[in-house]
This record gives structure tokens, sequence and C-alpha cells, in this order.
């Protein structure tokens, strides 16, 4: 019998020392990166932190939020789809927002670890987004990318096709 796979607390004193102690860690580990420790980021901070940078500079080139973290479900537990920002420029275009930070330029940077099938998630999200308009205003797909705290807005970074 091997080390119990569930981290749930036990039912009486059926687990063996090693197994409660492994829980133990595992639940110290994830409240960690839940909660963030002293100083330290998680990731969920650091994208929330990027999603508002980005948020920030578009909304100063005079585009307005519709819509954060607008997400598609492929199931109770699965996401089919996300979009991080959904923006309408001032002449009615609606903007699917990408937005990627990478410490480093290194292998490509932000813009370049966004693979065809984030693409495809990202196009699946903003058509079910579509589908819940009377009419669809033109729309495009941009991607803004911060590398080593440098900001890039690409308009246009790629499209549904």
């Amino acid at each position: 019998m091997g080390v119990a796979t569930t981290y749930s607390a036990p039912a009486g004193r059926c687990w063996a020392p090693a197994a409660r102690a492994a829980a133990s860690r595992h639940n110290a580990a994830s409240e960690a990166r839940e909660e963030g420790e002293d100083g330290v980021f998680t990731t969920k901070h650091k994208g929330d932190a990027a999603e508002q940078r980005a948020l920030t500079h578009l909304e100063e080139a005079g585009l307005r939020l519709v819509e954060r973290n607008y997400r598609v479900a492929r199931g109770p537990r699965a996401r089919a789809g996300e979009v991080d920002l959904i923006m309408r420029e001032r002449d009615g275009t609606l903007v699917f927002v990408e937005v990627r930070e990478r410490a480093s330029a290194d292998h490509g940077g932000a813009a370049a670890s966004i693979t065809a099938a984030k693409r495809r998630s990202i196009i699946l999200a903003a058509r079910h987004y579509l589908l819940r308009l009377g009419s669809p205003p033109p729309c495009r797909f941009d991607v803004v990318a911060i590398d080593a705290g440098r900001l890039r807005w690409l308009k246009a970074a790629f499209d549904a096709s």
C-alpha cells in the first residue's frame, strides 16, 4: 500500500505518519502559493498586476473596459477559453486582449509565448462573447506583452482565421 494521494482530513488513524507529514507539507505549500509570502508575489498576483498595468495603458490610450477575464467553460472544472481584457475603441471596435509578462525577452519573450493553442482558446472565448451581441461590431485581437518591465501593445497581433 502506498502513501495516500488525497490530502483531505484523515478519518481516525488510517494514515501512516509519513502520509500525514506529506499532507501537512502539501497544505502549507498550497496556502503559500495562493496567499503569497512576505514580499513574494505568486504567479496569480504577478498576472493580476500585469493585467492591471495593461488595462491602465489601454485606458490612457482611449479604450474603455467592457469585461475582464471573460471565461468559457468546457465543463464543470475545465475552461475552454479565456480573454484577459475585452476593450472598446472610440470607433466601436471590440478589442480582445491577451496580456503576457516575462521576466526577460529570452526565448522570444512574452509575445512569443502565446501558442497556437492559446490563440484558439482566445478565439473560442471571443466567438462565444460575440454570440451574446445582437449585431457584432468590428473586432480584433491585440496582445500586450511585458518583457523585463517594458510594455508593448501589439495591435491586431493575430486574427481568427
